[in-house]
């Protein structure tokens, strides 16, 4: 599975991003797709993720301010992302994860400035 994100950058706190995900294969045969984030000198970890079947989850840190949704149609998954904190920096990572395996995309920066 390839994976190609996208939608990074660098925003005011206060502000939105949207960052998108397009997998090379259909979504519903991907058990997950997830939004994960890496702050320098943090480990990993999981910010949002949305199963097969449209459930969704979230980290505490981002319930009310983020949304991760999908587009069947363009094997694509979205991770909206508001009221942005400078805490929110990080590298993002798209993932998938297909029961058997696990496949990540190539990482896209947001910078959350105070």
């Amino acid at each position: 599975v390839q994976l190609q994100a996208s939608g990074g950058g660098l925003v005011q706190a206060g502000g939105s991003l949207r960052l998108s995900c397009t997998a090379s294969r259909r979504l519903s045969s991907i058990n997950n797709m997830g939004w994960y984030r890496q702050a320098p000198g943090k480990q990993r970890e999981l910010v949002a993720r949305i199963t097969s079947i449209g459930i969704t989850n979230y980290a505490d840190s981002v319930k009310g301010r983020f949304t991760i949704s999908r587009d069947t149609a363009k094997n694509t998954v979205f991770l909206q992302m508001n009221s942005l904190k400078p805490e929110d920096t990080a590298v993002y990572y798209c993932n998938a994860d297909l029961g058997w395996g696990a496949y990540w995309g190539q990482g896209t920066q947001v910078t959350v400035s105070s």
